[in-house]
């Protein structure tokens, strides 16, 4: 039976990302829906983006946008590196890609410019930060798709009736946030946590560090 997984925030953990999905073993017939924030922080920013790239040619990948990369595509498109997003774990990912902007390839340009706001099934919606409950995804304002914490603004269940699996609130304990309404599966990698892969629909959950090794080996 086909599976919906999603994946939290990777933050240029590269070796969290290939152990998880080593671990799981994606067949073409699943859906990967990838939470957002694919780069700043972490070591590999570029090899996150690469393992994203072949991931789409073994399966459904549904790759969604996070704050991170809205904060990268706007360095892009003004032509320099703001030093705001260089404080924010931008420094890390410009090393990944050899130091400037202009070094990032055009397969990974044209990966982040296709970057989804939110995806959604029969049970669930994806998206990366927060939503607004009483409104459709389609007119969801981006401050809350992107940047909105869930400690500071928890919604009830949306009108759609839908579970929400999101990103982008790191839970510090790296236990995944579950409130039944909400889940979130940002469980700070980067910071020396974990990387968290969620079945949406068996609860299935694979976990690995940033060092690639898997949580309960």
């Amino acid at each position: 039976m086909p599976r919906t997984i999603a994946i939290g925030d990777i933050h240029g953990c590269s070796q969290a990302l290939d152990a998880l999905l080593g671990a799981i073993g994606p067949a073409a017939d699943d859906t990967i829906v990838a939470l957002g924030d694919y780069v700043d922080r972490g070591p590999d920013s570029r090899g996150v983006v690469e393992r994203m790239l072949a991931l789409a040619k073994e399966c459904r990948l549904v790759p969604l946008m996070g704050n991170h990369e809205v904060m990268l595509l706007d360095c892009i498109d003004r032509g320099y590196a703001d030093p705001a997003w260089l404080t924010y774990g931008g420094k890390e990912t410009l090393e990944s890609f050899g130091g400037t902007l202009e070094k990032i390839p055009p397969q990974h340009l044209a990966f982040f410019r296709g970057l989804l706001p939110y995806f959604e099934t029969d049970t669930h919606i994806f998206l990366h930060a927060n939503y607004q409950y009483d409104m459709p995804l389609a007119e969801q304002p981006a401050y809350l798709l992107f940047w909105e914490h869930l400690h500071l603004s928890l919604p009830p269940r949306h009108e759609s009736g839908k579970t929400a699996i999101v990103g982008h609130t790191s839970q510090k304990s790296a236990e995944v946030l579950d409130l039944g309404h909400v889940v979130c599966i940002d469980t700070f990698c980067h910071g020396g946590g974990w990387l968290t892969a969620l079945d949406v629909d068996s609860g299935k959950v694979w976990q690995a560090d940033r060092a690639g090794q898997l949580r309960g080996d």
